[in-house]
């Protein structure tokens, strides 16, 4: 074990040189040449995806910084997800970011470079082996949205919609860090393995181990939008501009499960059955007020936001199934590749739908109301086809890829024993698969009462069309990314 070994963090501190070097070269920058700030963020995020891939292909697990920074399987994974997640986002968002001034004048290309700094954020996220390593990848990852959110500081809306995600971010931070050190009270450490063999040993006051995991639960639950630490989301999700808003609903999704990952699973495996429970309350009222609420919305983007609470609950219900009576190493790696599975499909087609809600939007016009997507296929049979694929993904309708992601959290709920569990589960699907198909309805059935000609970057049409058609291709063959993640777990586990 080398302390001194910054092989595996080579990626986060090379984004780190290259987001302050950004910053710095644009600005020196004309707003005419933004597209180079464009163009270096993009070269940033490629040269990260080469060091990961490196460091996955040799397949060990790796921990330095005197154990606060771990490289393994499972993290290496995610992060390439992460890449993929914010370079389709700014890819998508450069068109619209433009023609709101948000990369010109005073602000200059601040968009991306705060969109690295949240990369960042989440990246030490996912590879933070100490409570105090996670909490402050937490907190850059944090900041960096609240100050994303208010980037149109002229616009009302979003100003309203940072206000409330920042008061509201800043007491799920609050029940975070208590949590945290009612854990570091209790077992004298902050490192997770030694959290991890204090708790097992049963010589630690469990009262104050599960005063703390309370606090725990609630800072992860805020962080990943679940009912009943909702309230932020639909408002901010609507507020903020439709760039911003990928940018909160896609990657940090992933880092939000890593953490989940690391805190419950690895350093509280031994009070699995207590966290499991608070689990199971927050995914069925997630799945209940996301999706019935999600119904009476006409806001496209804030029926999103409550399809996203839906979705963050469904996901929690693999989380919740690793541990049960007779479960074996091997069956709480199967549960827990499922909800990974779970959040790289919801990222995927989550890029997608906003991306498209980008695509018709234009200068003055933002198209977030169901009623914009009115005859889309009239204007444009392609783009429609598109959304379509991806809003039947989110519904979870075979064979696209959501249809896979959903059953094998349903199979895991299942070999968990929790049967009831996985009915309430499809039921609130069938209700959530109402929405979804509302829109795309009105697609293909209305009259088009918006005849503007679609204006797009090559890049973007492009992008979008292989965001689309891999949602199809990975739901007619799951396989390899299935066994990735499966792969990946259990590596991780057995470390």
């Amino acid at each position: 074990m080398n302390n001194l070994n910054l092989i595996p963090a080579y990626p986060e501190i090379f984004l780190a040189i290259a987001a302050v070097a950004i910053l710095l070269i644009d600005m020196f920058l004309s707003d005419a040449k933004r597209y180079i700030t464009y163009l270096m963020s993009i070269a940033t995020l490629g040269v990260c995806a080469a060091l990961t891939i490196a460091e996955l292909n040799t397949g060990a697990t790796t921990y330095t910084f005197h154990n606060m920074f771990i490289s393994d399987p499972m993290s290496n994974l995610l992060k390439l997800f992460t890449y993929l997640a914010v370079g389709l986002t700014l890819i998508y968002s450069r068109q619209y970011a433009t023609e709101r001034g948000m990369l010109g004048g005073q602000l200059g290309g601040e968009f991306y470079v705060l969109a690295l700094f949240t990369l960042l954020g989440q990246m030490i996220m996912i590879s933070g082996n100490n409570f105090l390593i996670i909490y402050l990848g937490l907190e850059l990852m944090s900041l960096s949205l609240y100050a994303l959110v208010a980037l149109r500081r002229n616009n009302p809306m979003s100003t309203e919609a940072a206000m409330k995600y920042f008061i509201l971010g800043a007491m799920a931070s609050g029940f975070l860090l208590y949590g945290i050190s009612m854990l570091y009270g209790a077992t004298g450490s902050l490192d997770l393995n030694e959290v991890a063999k204090a708790t097992a040993s049963g010589t630690v006051n469990k009262t104050v181990l599960v005063f703390g995991l309370v606090f725990l639960v609630s800072g992860l639950a805020f962080k990943l939008g679940v009912v009943p630490f909702h309230m932020w989301v639909p408002d901010v999700y609507q507020g903020a501009p439709t760039a911003v808003t990928l940018l909160l609903g896609g990657a940090p999704k992933l880092a939000a499960f890593a953490i989940c990952m690391r805190l419950l699973v690895e350093g509280l495996w031994s009070l699995a059955i207590d966290w499991q429970q608070m689990l199971i309350v927050l995914a069925v009222m997630s799945m209940a007020i996301g999706n019935i609420t999600a119904i009476a919305q006409t806001n496209l983007k804030r029926m999103l936001a409550y399809s996203t609470i839906s979705q963050m609950g469904f996901m929690l219900l693999g989380l919740l199934s690793g541990v049960f009576n007779g479960s074996d190493l091997t069956s709480a790696a199967g549960a827990y590749s499922s909800a990974m599975f779970y959040a790289i499909t919801y990222v995927l087609t989550t890029l997608g739908t906003f991306g498209v809600i980008m695509l018709l939007a234009r200068s003055g016009f933002e198209a977030e109301n169901i009623d914009d997507f009115r005859g889309l296929n009239q204007r444009s049979p392609w783009f429609a086809a598109v959304m379509m694929v991806l809003l039947l993904s989110l519904a979870g309708v075979p064979p696209m890829m959501g249809f896979y992601a959903k059953l094998s959290v349903l199979q895991a709920v299942v070999n968990a024993g929790q049967l009831w569990l996985a009915v309430v589960a499809v039921m609130f699907s069938l209700i959530g698969a109402f929405y979804y198909l509302r829109v795309i309805k009105v697609m293909y059935f209305d009259d088009a009462v918006d005849t503007t000609k679609i204006v797009a970057n090559n890049d973007m049409r492009a992008a979008l069309s292989v965001n689309g058609a891999a949602v199809v291709v990975l739901g007619l063959m799951p396989g390899p990314l299935m066994t990735a993640c499966a792969a990946a777990i259990a590596k991780t586990l057995a470390t």
